[in-house]
């Protein structure tokens, strides 16, 4: 029988570990076909998209050439596979099993060196891409024509408490709740707009957290249904037809129509599966600023990603972005001039990320204290 070549790379030996004791659990159920070959020899690789070095090693796999699994906690990867977290050995089995197929022909496999032991430190780094180069994600895609595949890229939603009451709940507003709040810049800058205002458009509906229940929100021809309590949405999978939503001022509570358990049930059949709430949240940042970074930063201001965001098909740029902010803190401006984009396009993204916990302004730290003087025999004959 043919035998497929499997590797990984970009992850911790803590992780390759673990994903290799799931590949032997899986690799009977899934009728073999498989082995392990170290991630240069490999046809198929698995990459953890999770860590700072996963994105770098995708791209660099994708120049050679290989077929790349992403292995990662959210919903959606930008990779052709997807393995999820945490990693099941089943699910493994069914994955190896789809994508070897029924009737697979492979060229037998010619004796490799074998794969190379867990390394003490992630490997697969490779250099941000030129601004000239063409990201594979940047090629034309017919994104008006059709919607996304099922698992475009989408910001990770992040874990966050129980809300009460119950989702079932029709659609209510409450009094201002802290639980959504928006991510607080660890610079001190001027201060915002008071939260106790009544909320004005969309996105701040999103982040006041004043949101509960089910219910329906409508404008300029597009709508969702908000879940708030479970914190996701339905709706169409890309984002862009969405824009209409943010476009417009004055939304008060009235214009969230409380959704009932019967009428959301046979809705959202017919609309898909959840999106997380952040997604929402983070368009809404994308578009508020309007290509300008948000009130309270000039300038002069330094901005670091303190983690690899999952960035969006439909946003193409936001990879570059991404890849340059991750060298270290940058002003819009350098970031602009590394990634070959447009500063409008870097303040959008800052300002989504600022939103949604991914981005913070950079504080040098401060000066350490002057070491007190020698109080010694000698400080004291000195001093004579």
């Amino acid at each position: 029988m043919a035998v497929l070549n499997l590797g990984f790379t970009g992850m911790d030996s803590a992780t390759e570990a673990e994903l290799r004791r799931a590949f032997e659990q899986a690799l009977p159920a899934a009728g073999g076909g498989w082995q392990l070959v170290a991630d240069t020899h490999a046809d198929y690789v698995v990459v953890d998209m999770d860590s700072m070095y996963g994105p770098m090693s995708w791209l660099r796999l994708h120049a050679a050439g290989k077929q790349v699994i992403g292995l990662t906690a959210a919903p959606r990867s930008q990779t052709p596979y997807r393995i999820g977290r945490p990693i099941d050995a089943g699910e493994l089995a069914t994955l190896l099993r789809e994508m070897r197929g029924p009737g697979a022909e492979v060229a037998p496999a010619s004796p490799e060196p074998p794969a190379a032991a867990p390394a003490s430190v992630p490997s697969g780094m490779t250099p941000s891409p030129e601004p000239q180069d063409q990201l594979p994600e940047e090629l034309p895609i017919a994104a008006a024509a059709a919607e996304l595949p099922p698992n475009p890229d989408a910001i990770v939603e992040p874990a966050l408490p129980a809300a009460e009451p119950p989702s079932s709940a029709v659609g209510q507003v409450l009094p201002p709740a802290p639980s959504i709040a928006p991510h607080v810049p660890a610079t001190p800058a001027p201060p915002a707009p008071s939260r106790s205002a009544e909320p004005q458009t969309l996105a701040e509906w999103l982040a006041s957290g004043r949101l509960r229940g089910r219910t329906r929100f409508e404008r300029g021809g597009a709508s969702i249904l908000i879940d708030a309590d479970q914190r996701h949405y339905f709706g169409p999978s890309a984002l862009k037809p969405l824009a209409p939503l943010f476009e417009s001022t004055g939304v008060d509570q009235s214009d969230f129509e409380p959704v009932g358990a019967d009428v959301w049930s046979a809705q959202t059949a017919a609309l898909g599966a959840a999106q997380p709430l952040a997604r929402l949240v983070w368009y809404g940042a994308l578009l508020a600023g309007g290509g300008r970074i948000v009130a309270g930063y000039d300038a002069g201001t330094r901005f670091r990603l303190t983690k690899w965001p999952q960035t969006e098909r439909e946003f193409p740029k936001h990879f570059r972005i991404a890849t340059a902010m991750m060298k270290g803190p940058a002003t819009v401006a350098e970031v602009a001039q590394a990634a070959g984009v447009p500063e409008g396009d870097v303040a959008d993204f800052v300002n989504a990320s600022l939103a949604t916990g991914f981005a913070e302004p950079h504080r040098d730290p401060e000066p350490e204290p002057e070491a007190p003087k020698s109080g010694g025999l000698f400080g004291r004959l000195r001093g004579r």
